[in-house]
Formats: C-alpha cells, sequence, structure tokens
C-alpha cells in the first residue's frame, strides 16, 4: 500500500528518537523507548508532511506469514458468523492517498475514469476534500470490508454489514462529509459520555447506542444481531449486498449498501 519499506519507516522512527545506526546500541536504545514514546500520540509522520514513523502491520515470516487476502481466499480464517463494516467518511487528506486534486485522484482510475467521476461527483461540483474523503473511505475500508463479508458468505457463515453515517450535533462542523474513523465505538459500547461527556450527548444520541449496543450484544450471545424493538438487520448475500445503515438523521434502516447505486458513495 505504501511505497515506502516497512525497514525505511522504522528508521524514520527511530531518527525522530535521535536514535542513529542499525548496530546493537541503536537496539538497545530503541528498546528503552518507553511506552508513551512509542506510542506518540498515534503519529504517523514525523511532524506535518515529513517522513512515515509507523508502518502498521508487516510480512515478516514468522507472527504474520500471509496476507488477510489470501488466508481468506484460502478459507483460513474462523468459521464464525460476522458482523463487519466502516463509517461513512472515514479519513480525509492525503493520508490513504497523496493527490493533490480531482483530475489527479480520478486520472488513478484510467479507462475507468469516467465511472469514478460519475460515483463520486456526478455533477462536477464538489469539494476536492470531500471526494477525497469518500475515496479512501471506499478503496481502505469499504470495499475491503465488502470482499470480507463476500468470502464469510462464500464459506457458509453468515455476515452482517453496516455502514455508520451518523454525526451528532457538536461533532457537524468537524465531520463535514459524513462520520470519521472510529465513530460508532462509542456507539456500539453505549459508552457516549466517556467521549463527550454527559452535557454534550442528546437523547437522539443515546437512543442510538442504545440500539447499537444491542444489536452487538444479541450478536456476542447468538451470533445474530437481531431482536426484539430493533430494525431488521438483513444478512449480507452478494445478490442484493443489503446493509444496515445507520444514516446521518440517526433512522436505522436495512438496504441495499449505497455502493450498488450509480451514484456510488453519496
Amino acid at each position: 500500500m505504501y511505497p515506502v519499506s516497512a525497514e525505511t519507516i522504522g528508521v524514520n522512527f527511530a531518527h525522530k528518537h535521535g536514535i542513529e545506526g542499525t548496530d546493537a546500541t541503536a537496539l538497545a536504545r530503541l528498546r528503552a523507548l518507553g511506552v508513551e514514546e512509542i506510542v506518540d500520540g498515534g503519529q504517523e509522520t514525523d511532524g506535518q508532511g515529513g517522513p512515515r514513523i509507523y508502518s502498521g502491520p508487516i510480512l515478516d515470516g514468522k507472527l504474520v506469514v500471509e496476507t488477510a487476502e489470501s488466508a481468506y481466499k484460502a478459507g483460513r480464517q474462523a468459521k464464525v458468523p460476522l458482523i463487519i463494516g466502516n463509517c461513512s467518511a472515514e479519513i480525509g487528506g492525503g493520508f490513504v492517498n497523496a493527490s493533490k486534486s480531482k483530475d489527479e485522484l480520478f486520472s488513478l482510475f484510467g479507462t475507468l475514469e469516467g465511472e469514478a467521476k460519475a460515483a463520486y461527483d456526478p455533477d462536477g461540483n464538489k469539494e476536492f476534500a470531500e471526494v477525497q474523503t469518500k475515496f479512501n473511505t471506499d478503496w481502505v475500508w469499504a470495499e475491503p470490508a465488502r470482499f470480507v463479508a463476500r468470502v464469510f458468505v462464500a464459506n457458509g457463515e453468515p455476515a452482517y454489514m453496516y455502514l455508520f453515517g451518523y454525526v451528532p450535533a457538536p461533532m457537524k462542523e468537524r465531520m463535514r462529509y459524513g462520520a470519521g474513523h472510529g465513530s460508532e465505538v462509542a456507539y456500539v459500547f453505549d459508552n457516549l459520555n466517556a467521549r463527550w461527556g454527559a452535557p454534550e450527548t442528546t437523547p437522539e444520541d443515546q437512543k442510538i447506542a442504545q440500539m447499537l449496543n444491542t444489536y452487538w450484544a444479541n450478536f456476542a450471545k447468538t451470533g445474530n444481531p437481531n431482536g426484539p424493538g430493533l430494525p431488521k438487520w438483513p444478512v449480507y448475500n452478494t445478490k442484493n449486498e443489503e446493509i444496515l445503515d445507520i444514516q446521518p438523521d440517526g433512522n436505522i434502516v436495512g438496504k441495499p449498501g449505497p455502493r450498488e447505486s450509480k451514484t456510488g458513495c453519496d
């Protein structure tokens, strides 16, 4: 995914902490770093626009010996029911794709450029930031989730997909294009106050949190998220690809995923 090797990223990380070289002394200094220094607030780069300092999971041949894709295709995943999905606007900016304009981004699609424009910017008037955010979301989160759901279904296991698009009132200015990465977590665990504090939550927020928490609790107990008082969460299948859509207005409905429509992610 990234054009920089994991080894180079590791060297960048060491350099940020004043550690040079790759000898035993450098290794000892790296091992002596504290947890806070290693986590470093979750920074991906050494400063704004700086070199990458976090590689993510790597195929080291010992702990991680193959990609998730190859494992799934070989049927080596756990034979269990699955919940999988994504938020509607996972992440913007150049974290996923470094294109500087809509034209540059759409050119990556080659002969499918026209289809990409129809999906992400059908009228040609969307801001580049929105198009990039939706592209990032599909490339790294939405389509991989759908791929995994298809594999599980093909292997005879039920899969339940969701799209979380709800944005609470205090976050609408910050999340202009939809729900950002991890937005659903506080709702799934019904611990909104831990994230925003009691004064920030509304009855609508609490209602959504209670419903999502019930879905996930039902799934943990039985392998099926459905239950009394909940909108039906359809089992995913490759014919109509229905999902549970937690919509921007807070309504929760089972319906075909928006990526099957001619307007793509809109």
